[in-house]
């Protein structure tokens, strides 16, 4: 009797030790085979449609100084960054070859003017011998072709005078308007060549205080914009600051880069006015542009990540994957992978988020564990970081954030997983729990 006894207590913390041990493995598995997630209260938000643009500064209104003559340069009475008024002399190039050829226009138009007044006074008085008969005709006439003569060689002279005083006035160049001399290509004694077809640029002159950025705009993106769009600028030379404008004009005509390869990519420029430029500003500065294209104020949204596809029968899907689990050999999983596929091939993908809930089909999830419902949703609009919902969700309703990987492909229509609140009221609620127990800790020290 008393040897039974001793076996007994032997046998019962054995018993007991190895009930431990396995439930310990069960629910290791169990909690290996669930999923983890994260996840946010679905809430209204004000949603902000983007169309993100890098770019130059420049000027609105930039004017470059030509020469249309060729010569040397004696003379530059501006630097750069000084401010110029219409009008204002800027440059002077050598006049020696043009100074003559306009005195001997000026002289030829004084001789054909004085030999066009002697051929006048011997018409009338031929004339009046005529009126008299005491010359012929033909004297008369022959004197009227003379005066004809003069009075061409006058004009011409006079064009020839015209030409060659444009000419010595191209020798000294103005300002055409205000502005502020941004570039200085050329230097007095160099030369400037000019031309009416490619002339060299002696220099620039801008308007500083009206300023815009040239951005390049995908085609995709193009489309959504127009003229008048309101935008937020940021200039790299001003970190911290955000500067707003307005698009000012949008290119009819694409521009093209890395033509015939896989990396094609084809813009468009659009120009955005910047409003109250900073005094600082100067043209060719790198800048952002975020134009607004649409607003949503206190729409329904969900996270963009949220967002993914699954198959339109994701009910079946989601029940085959099931059934290929229970069956738990090599043959089961060729089965249920020939059946994905097969399943793949006859069903549309369609746009879809995860909903959490207590309990599927009737059994409870338990305590720290959701299900997931596939939920089909319609959105719209898209800022940043979430997507406005047309259909298909409700506000208050928990989805699934995170991790992309179980998004993507783990999760299905009656996962269950164990949860994480990464929506920032969920966060407040963990920063709240950890700085209790921290004052906890130092009240027991």
């Amino acid at each position: 009797m008393l040897k039974t006894l001793k076996k007994k207590k032997v046998w019962i913390p054995l018993s007991l030790l190895i009930v431990i041990v396995v439930g310990y493995f069960i629910k290791k598995r169990y909690e290996k085979d669930t999923i983890a997630v994260q996840f946010e209260t679905i809430e209204r938000r004000d949603i902000i449609h983007k169309v993100n643009a890098n770019g130059k500064i420049q000027p609105e209104e930039e004017v470059q100084i030509t020469s249309t003559i060729t010569g040397w340069i004696t003379e530059i009475t501006v630097k750069e960054g000084d401010a110029v008024q219409s009008g204002q002399h800027l440059i002077s190039i050598d006049e020696k070859q043009y100074r003559p050829r306009y005195n001997q226009a000026l002289s030829q138009v004084k001789s054909s003017e004085a030999n066009m007044r002697k051929v006048q006074s011997q018409m009338d008085r031929t004339k009046t011998l005529f009126s008299q008969n005491l010359i012929s005709k033909q004297e008369l006439e022959q004197l009227e072709a003379s005066y004809q003569i003069a009075l061409s060689q006058a004009e011409q002279a006079k064009a020839n005078l015209l030409s060659a005083e444009d000419e010595l006035s191209k020798t000294r160049l103005t300002a055409p308007k205000y502005g502020i001399v941004t570039s200085l290509t050329k230097e007095e004694g160099e030369m400037a060549v000019g031309g009416m077809f490619n002339p060299g640029v002696l220099m620039t002159i801008a308007d500083l205080s009206r300023m815009e950025v040239l951005v390049d705009v995908n085609e995709n993106d193009v489309v959504t914009i127009e003229v008048g769009d309101t935008t937020e600028i940021e200039i790299d030379a001003f970190p911290d600051t955000v500067f707003f404008g307005m698009v000012s004009e949008i290119a009819h005509t694409a521009q093209s880069l890395n033509l015939g390869s896989q990396e094609q990519v084809t813009n468009f420029k659009v120009k955005v006015k910047i409003l109250s430029p900073p005094p600082a500003v100067r043209p060719g500065m790198s800048s952002t542009v975020n134009i607004i294209t649409e607003k949503r104020p206190n729409a329904v949204a969900i996270p963009i990540q949220s967002l993914t596809a699954r198959p339109e029968d994701y009910e079946k899907l989601a029940k085959r994957k099931a059934k290929g689990k229970k069956w738990g050999n090599r043959e089961g999983k060729n089965r249920d992978e020939d059946e994905k596929r097969s399943f793949k091939k006859k069903t549309e993908m369609i746009e879809v988020v995860f909903i959490l809930a207590d309990e599927f089909e009737g059994e409870p999830a338990g305590k720290g564990r959701k299900y997931t419902l596939v939920q089909p949703v319609e959105v719209d609009v898209d800022s940043e970081t979430h997507y406005v919902v047309l259909s298909g969700v409700d506000e208050g309703q928990q989805i699934v954030t995170g991790s992309y990987r179980a998004i993507s492909r783990e999760l299905q229509h009656g996962t269950l997983v164990t949860v994480d609140d990464w929506s920032e009221k969920g966060r407040h609620n963990k920063q709240l729990e950890k700085s209790e127990d921290n004052d906890n800790n130092q009240e027991n020290d």
